[in-house]
């Protein structure tokens, strides 16, 4: 994905490069399955493989009713239940991680959640597992919960307890809810990593401008109009939650968290004169059924492998502070030219680090 491979070689992951992978949702899926380890200590998947586990499991987490009346038991299930049971995915999310805990990981994980019980985010971060040994749960627990969107999948229910024996209670739901996109977590996360161990990094707390961050979004449809004011203030409950096949309550909700969260790095990374650290990936100009989040079908996923594809051929764009619309960067070249550049350095790094690694522990 960073061609990591090319530079390193094929046994190469994306855990071996970063010190802090962060996801909410099912991007809390794929930052966990980057980061768990298999029976050999090495990053489940790669993350090339990951695609392929979307494409072969996506038809049966979100199965597809094809009657003519499938959208009246669309609109029945939102309104008397979760659309989805969740069992298969749940099923899978457990045989894929097994016991493996938070702890375990093979490089900093942080996973948002937010806990309808306490109303109050929960935030699963590696750093924490010491002095908050509670949230060490499991990581199939961490991603159930994380990838549970309101009117999609139930809540999830667990307890998780300690080695001292103590015991806390989860009811959690999507982390998108608190932080859709989760890139501002993660640097909060080590910045207060930072601060609690000021002698042992070479960086002071707020020192952003050394910070190398890629944030990858799931899509959206800026460009036409979805709602307007004249048609939403004669809706009600119903309405807010389901109109023309999406939820509207929850569609804003999410998408002003992400723009509002990528808006503020684009403001500190420009005043810190280093926008070249931070590299934002997403697409505002989805089309037609490849913007549904639960539409399945071989056509549609197909199509969202080719969104990617030529998402990756696309130039680099940045947020326009005052429009609010991604623009291409000047002389940016192309995304996946910008991640070759930051694979480049991240490889660097990388072997920088294990030189300076006592020769028992490389």
């Amino acid at each position: 994905m960073f061609h990591e491979q090319e530079l390193d070689g094929e046994g190469a992951r994306i855990a071996d490069y970063f010190d802090v992978i962060s996801g909410t949702s099912t991007g809390g899926l794929v930052a966990t399955m980057l980061a768990a380890p298999n029976e050999n200590k090495r990053p489940l998947f790669a993350a090339k493989e990951i695609v392929q586990f979307y494409l072969e499991n996506s038809p049966k987490i979100f199965p597809q009713n094809r009657s003519v009346f499938a959208w009246v038991v669309k609109l029945w299930k939102v309104l008397t239940g979760p659309q989805y049971d969740g069992k298969y995915l749940r099923k899978a999310i457990r045989k894929m991680l097994g016991s493996s805990k938070l702890h375990d990981s093979l490089t900093n994980l942080v996973i948002p959640t937010f806990d309808i019980k306490k109303l109050q985010p929960v935030i699963f971060s590696s750093y924490q597992v010491e002095t908050l040994p509670t949230l060490d749960a499991k990581l199939s627990d961490i991603c159930i919960s994380t990838a549970a969107p309101p009117t999609f999948f139930p809540v999830h229910y667990f307890k998780n307890q300690d080695s001292q024996g103590n015991v806390r209670e989860f009811n959690l739901i999507d982390g998108g809810i608190a932080a859709n996109n989760p890139t501002l977590v993660a640097i909060t996360e080590v910045t207060k990593q930072i601060m609690k161990n000021p002698g042992g990094c070479s960086m002071k707390p707020m020192e952003y401008g050394r910070f190398l961050v890629i944030s990858l979004g799931t899509g959206s449809n800026k460009t036409e109009e979805k709602y307007n004011a004249k048609t939403a203030s004669k809706w009600g409950v119903i309405s807010w939650l389901y109109h023309k096949g999406s939820s509207p309550l929850i569609s804003c909700y999410s998408d002003a968290i992400s723009d509002m969260v990528d808006y503020h790095n684009c403001v500190v990374f420009k005043a810190l004169e280093s926008e070249d650290n931070y590299l934002r990936i997403d697409d505002d100009k989805l089309q037609g059924d490849t913007v549904s989040a639960d539409l399945a079908t071989e056509e549609n996923l197909n199509n969202l492998v080719k969104v990617g594809e030529n998402l990756l051929k696309g130039p680099v764009t940045r947020k326009n502070l005052d429009t609010g619309r991604y623009e291409p960067v000047e002389n940016g070249g192309t995304n996946e030219e910008a991640l070759q550049r930051v694979a480049k350095l991240l490889s660097e790094e990388r072997k920088y680090r294990l030189r300076l690694l006592p020769r028992n522990a490389a």
